[in-house]
């Protein structure tokens, strides 16, 4: 290495010079030259510059000769103050290196900050969605629970399946939020006191009758319901016998349909005839079970009478008729004047009086081998709500009545209490059915008593064969679940298989001597009844119960990591920002968090939660941060300054927060987006007309400099941005007519435009519509060729750009072709059916493999560039304007090192040429203004084509108008963005949230709603049409890329607003302006003309560009949090609200996998730019190879 041997200067400033470069201004310099060493030269000699010069421009890169690997040393200054050297210790050839760290850290910094958002969802969802794995066994007389005989005094009986049938017949009498204390008389508190009166007490008058007349025929229990007491749910419990949770993991997830075991099917599966009337949830829940139906509309609260009086037309006649074996009758007036009206309402007592009358009606038409249950499915609130697990929430009533005996002992002075669950096992062995496979409810023991036979112990072994029957089905449930599922505690269950393992052993030596055992037989009862007990309480722990601390704990991660996301978004573009101190510290904290909280877990016994872990590890590499930065940032800056976000912007994200909080507004989102968006865009507008960058073109100076500002000119006169946002409201209303309606707006009508051609009659309507779907390809394929033709990226003989002149046209092509097939598969003579299933077999797999090959040649060579050599003089030459003074401010600092390049570069260019006779060589590189842009355009294009291709057909002209879109909307963003050289960059916080808002415009318009019966099923078999076999992975993603496709997209595209704007820069030559003197500053001349430098303004600042590209990543992941943020908090504030689990569970669900999307897709477009810059960067040191040669 080389020794200086000059004197250093005091107090420098720090100045970035661009492309990694660091110089050091002395105060009163104005003119530097480098002093290097390298490996070339002798030891202990420094020489001047033998290196190589940059000048880039749109048009054109020159190299000059001379190129070495050096050291520089210092920078002489040859104009300035008497000490002229200033040290500066960077080694040339370690820039790349430094700048490749610098893009390592952004984007592992993204990912740090993804998986504190991940572990803040996994965290809430653990806590908030009970989830079980659903199995599809099924129970049936052949096959008996477990090994033994049939109960005992049975044997022999005909039609015997595990026990005889008590009952021909049942009536189920389903009253929706029939509570508990609605079935209780008016009582007094105390003696000589006046009973309460509330409107729904003592209204069931009949019902208390029977009980006080007919103790041994009729019983009142207290039904305890399992949380979620929504209908759904409590449907689906009271028929499997099982704890039904919001996501049951089974085989079919394309509707509602129980496939469990349940007491429908069975009774379907035994011949007897099921007729229904009433709420139409139980359509979807048993689609075709039913021998008669008659369905009614449920979801109107507000209508009180349609669905009780649609019953009451068909009840009795269907009594009388007896063409039935189980009749089922759901009434919704009490649930529904309960929502409108509160249980307090004098119409709540009118519906329980026509209640009453109902069951009165009912008992007497009952025959003798007919039983009548009445129940209810939940409670209700003080105000009327349910879904929660309140106490007033999951009690409900449950009447039971025989017209011949059925409870040996008289009226308990207060109800028993049971769980609604135990109704299942009890009426299948009353009835002579299996107990579905997945039940673990315990039979009601007093039912099996036989009142007949006053010794007791005929009715204790009755009761303890039905309960050993109950335990053989429960433990071998336990046995089938826990070998596919691993979320019952292990512990636990072995020590309920040893208690009923000890219990049947017990029974079965009872049964060889049944005689004057009762104690015995009270004993195996007991122990029975223990086992069953316990395995529904392990059970309710792992999946029927909200943990209130795990959702605290997954909001409060995700608040934090929003805030993270704000706070990082402003320090990025501070100067003297550090990209790797931001990471190492958060991440050692990290992974001692997680080490710590796997210790305790071990030493206290318990097992290892990877959630929890998880979200350990996100807190101890979170805090730590957090606090360091509070106590140092919080000193330097005011609190003002937490909210850095522009008022506009910070009033749109308040609105779109509290809006989660709304099941009307979550239900019309899909029109209330297209509406924000639209008023975001006349802001976007009008705030152009404020800040004056609508105005006509003016030339902006810096009187000290006498130059034009960096800035420059407004791109963009008011016409021109009108214009913009005419086309985008335009775009926004027609993408609005594809639109799908919930479920909840019966009013609306969806658009018949998002079915497939395939569904149309009429051939001449159909072709016109494959015209305008294969239309809408050729256009956006023209659109794309276009554009990269107008930047000139279309003429590099990279594999890339030939793959989009030859392999674009090829996926256009495919694409039509399967529509084309899909579309008349039907219609196709029958000699070429097996040729039509081939191709639709063929055709999507290509158009993949294809798009799949484009986007790994363009990770390959993504430098679109044109190269062209000769020899010569440059056609610029570079002017330095005279700088006089220290710089006094960081704008006078912003000008200087730019000034000094390409000074530099004249004094440098200027000296070669005289030593030459000949002038050095220069080579033209076109293309480079766009390189960025240019990848970013063919990557989208390249995803959008198989994205397109599973959805319908007609859906091409959606993704037409998303491209047209982005594109008026990236222009009118760009209108309002100022470009800074040589730095910081930054994108407005108005163009992040846009963004974002129009992907979730986008995601309605392609006809999604955030609800599963929404999802387009039939993407899954997209090329695959005899299905996927044994997998589910494949299914799951195709599904997934067709539901989450424009979160995909816009995420992957997000860079482009930080590039558009150097895009927009002029494409023409532009002037550079020199003042005529030291006196005459005020005047300039136009000395000549360079080209913009358009995208290759970023490259000049490398550490702005990455910090540009973080800042970005963040603003737009914050942006995304607040949303997930206010679906999390909306579904844990309102957890007892109605539609929690019809609208804000399946709305955070959605937000959240449609999070994880988006973050993926921005680390992978960010990814992508930065694979680009490093192409670039060895295209140039591939150059100077080549010039050294």
């Amino acid at each position: 290495m080389c020794k200086s041997l000059c004197s250093t200067p005091k107090d420098p400033d720090s100045v970035d010079l661009g492309w990694g470069l660091e110089i050091s201004i002395l105060n009163g310099c104005s003119r530097l030259m480098p002093i290097i060493c390298g490996p070339h030269l002798q030891k202990h000699r420094c020489n001047w510059w033998r290196g190589t010069l940059h000048w880039v421009g749109y048009g054109a890169v020159y190299l000059l000769e001379g190129f070495q690997e050096e050291v520089i040393l210092a920078w002489l200054c040859i104009e300035g103050p008497e000490n002229p050297l200033v040290l500066y210790p960077t080694v040339m050839n370690s820039l790349p290196a430094t700048s490749r760290m610098q893009k390592i850290s952004v984007l592992l910094f993204l990912a740090w900050v993804g998986f504190l958002f991940y572990a803040g969802i996994a965290l809430f969802t653990s806590g908030f969605l009970l989830t079980r794995l659903e199995l599809t066994n099924h129970s049936s007389c052949q096959e008996p629970p477990g090994p033994g005989s049939l109960p005992w005094g049975n044997q022999g009986k005909p039609g015997a399946c595990w026990m005889a049938s008590r009952f021909s017949r049942v009536v189920l009498v389903l009253i929706d939020a029939l509570r508990f204390d609605f079935a209780q008389p008016q009582r007094s508190h105390g003696p000589g006191e006046p009973p309460v009166s509330l409107p729904f007490l003592g209204k069931l008058d009949y019902l208390q009758r029977i009980l006080e007349i007919q103790p041994h025929h009729a019983r009142l229990y207290q039904s305890k319901a399992d949380p979620p007491t929504t209908t759904m749910q409590r449907l689906k419990a009271l028929t499997t016998g099982s704890l039904p949770t919001f996501i049951d993991a089974g085989s079919n997830f394309a509707s509602y349909a129980i496939v469990e075991d349940n007491l429908i099917k069975q009774l379907a599966s035994a011949g007897r005839r099921v007729v229904f009337m009433g709420d139409d949830t139980w359509k979807d829940l048993f689609p075709g079970v039913f021998s008669q139906a008659f369905f009614f509309p449920s979801f109107n609260v507000r209508d009180l009478h349609t669905v009780d009086n649609g019953i009451l037309e068909h009840l009795y006649p269907t009594m009388d008729n007896s063409e039935w074996d189980m009749l089922i009758a759901h009434f919704l007036g009490v649930d529904h004047c309960g929502h409108k009206h509160g249980p307090h309402h004098p119409e709540m007592a009118k519906k329980l009086s026509q209640m009453d009358q109902v069951i009165q009606g009912l008992v007497e038409r009952l025959e003798n081998d007919t039983l009548l249950v009445v129940i209810g499915d939940h409670g209700m609130t003080m105000t009327g709500d349910h879904g929660g697990d309140s106490e007033l929430e999951i009690s409900a009533a449950l009447f039971l009545y025989s017209p011949t005996a059925l409870f040996p002992s008289a009226l308990p002075q207060e109800p028993e209490i049971v769980p609604q669950i135990n109704l299942v096992p009890t009426l299948a062995l009353l009835l002579g059915l299996p107990i579905p496979f997945g039940n673990i409810g315990e039979v009601m023991v007093e039912l099996f008593s036989v009142v007949e036979d006053p010794q007791p112990h005929s009715s204790a072994l009755a009761q303890a064969s039905a309960l050993h029957l109950n335990a053989q089905q429960v433990s071998r449930f336990l046995h089938t679940y826990s070998a596919a599922a691993q979320d019952l505690q292990i512990k636990e269950l072995h020590r309920l298989q040893n208690l009923f393992s000890k219990a049947s052993a017990d029974y079965q030596r009872l049964l060889q001597s049944p005689q004057g055992a009762e104690a015995a037989l009270q004993t195996v009862i007991t122990e029975l009844q223990q086992f069953l007990r316990g395995v529904r309480a392990m059970c309710i722990e792992s999946w029927a119960r909200f943990s209130l601390v795990r959702m605290a704990g997954g909001a409060a991660l995700m608040a934090a990591a929003c805030f993270l996301c704000l706070l990082v978004s402003q320090w990025v573009t501070s100067p003297g920002f550090y990209f790797c101190p931001l990471l190492l510290t958060p991440m050692t904290y990290g992974l001692a968090g997680a080490i710590v909280c796997a210790g305790l877990l071990t030493a206290t016994g318990l097992k290892p939660d990877p959630v929890v872990l998880g979200a350990m590890a996100a807190v101890g590499s979170l805090l730590p941060f957090l606090w360091k930065a509070w106590a140092g940032w919080g000193s330097k800056r005011p609190p003002a300054a937490l909210l850095p976000i522009p008022g506009p912007v910070l009033l749109f994200l308040l609105i779109r927060f509290a809006a989660f909080f709304s099941d009307s507004f979550v239900v019309a989102e899909a029109r209330a987006t297209p509406f924000l968006l639209g008023s975001f865009i006349l802001l976007l507008v009008a705030q152009l007309h404020w800040e004056g960058k609508l105005l006509p073109p003016k030339l902006l100076t810096i009187p000290r400099f006498c130059l034009s500002a960096s800035t420059g000119p407004p791109r963009h006169n008011g016409t021109h941005a009108l214009g913009l946002g005419v086309g985008l409201l335009l775009c926004i209303r027609l993408a609005g007519l594809f639109h799908r309606c919930p479920e909840e707006t019966p009013a609306c009508h969806s658009s018949p435009w998002l079915s497939p051609l395939a569904s149309m009659v009429g051939g001449r309507a159909k072709n016109l519509w494959y015209g305008a779907c294969v239309g809408a390809l050729v256009a956006l394929l023209v659109a794309v060729r276009l554009w990269l033709r107008r930047y000139s990226n279309l003429k590099s003989p990279e594999p890339s750009v030939l793959f989009v002149r030859w392999g674009l046209p090829l996926m256009v092509l495919g694409t039509a072709a399967y529509w084309a097939l899909a579309s008349g598969a039907d219609e196709a003579p029958p000699r070429l059916r097996a040729l039509v299933a081939g191709a639709s077999v063929v055709l999507p797999r290509a158009v993949a493999g294809l798009a799949a090959s484009g986007l790994m040649l363009l990770l390959w060579r993504p430098v679109t560039v044109l190269v062209k050599a000769t020899t010569g003089a440059p056609r610029t030459r570079t002017v330095l304007t005279p700088f006089s003074g220290p710089p006094t401010s960081r704008a006078d600092l912003d000008y200087v090192v730019p000034q000094i390049y390409r000074h530099m570069q004249e004094e440098f260019r200027g000296r070669l040429e005289r030593t030459k006779s000949q002038g050095p060589l220069t080579v033209a590189a076109y293309q480079l203004g766009s390189v960025y842009s240019a990848a970013m355009v063919t990557a989208l294009t390249l995803l959008a084509f198989p994205l397109l291709l599973l959805h319908a057909e007609r859906i091409s002209l959606v993704f037409l108008l998303l491209f047209l879109q982005s594109f008026l909307l990236l222009h009118l963003l760009a209108a309002g963005i100022s470009i800074t050289t040589p730095g910081p960059f930054t994108v407005p916080w108005q163009a992040v949230s846009a963004w974002a808002l129009m992907a979730t415009q986008t995601f309605y318009s392609t006809g999604h709603q955030p609800v599963f019966p929404a999802i387009h099923w039939h993407a899954a078999f997209v090329g695959f049409p005899e299905g996927h076999g044994s997998s589910t992975w494949l299914p799951a993603l195709l599904v997934g890329a067709n539901t989450f496709a424009s979160h995909l997209l816009f995420a992957v595209g997000c860079p482009l607003l930080l590039l558009w704007p150097f895009l927009c820069e002029s494409q023409g030559p532009r002037k550079r302006w020199q003042p005529l003197g030291s006196e005459a500053e005020s005047r300039v001349r136009p000395e000549e003309e360079e080209e913009p430098l358009m995208e290759m303004r970023l490259r000049d600042a490398p550490h702005h560009f990455n910090a540009a590209l973080l800042q970005l990543g963040l603003k737009y992941l914050f942006v995304l949090g607040i949303q997930i943020l206010a679906c999390a908090l909306a579904a844990s504030i309102l957890r007892r609200h109605l539609m929690v689990w019809k609208v804000f569970a399946p709305k955070f669900i959605f937000e959240a996998v449609g999070f994880i999307v988006s973050s993926v897709g921005l680390f992978l477009g960010i990814a992508l730019v930065m694979r680009v810059d490093g192409a670039v960067s060895s295209w140039f040191r591939q150059l100077v190879l080549a010039q050294q040669r």
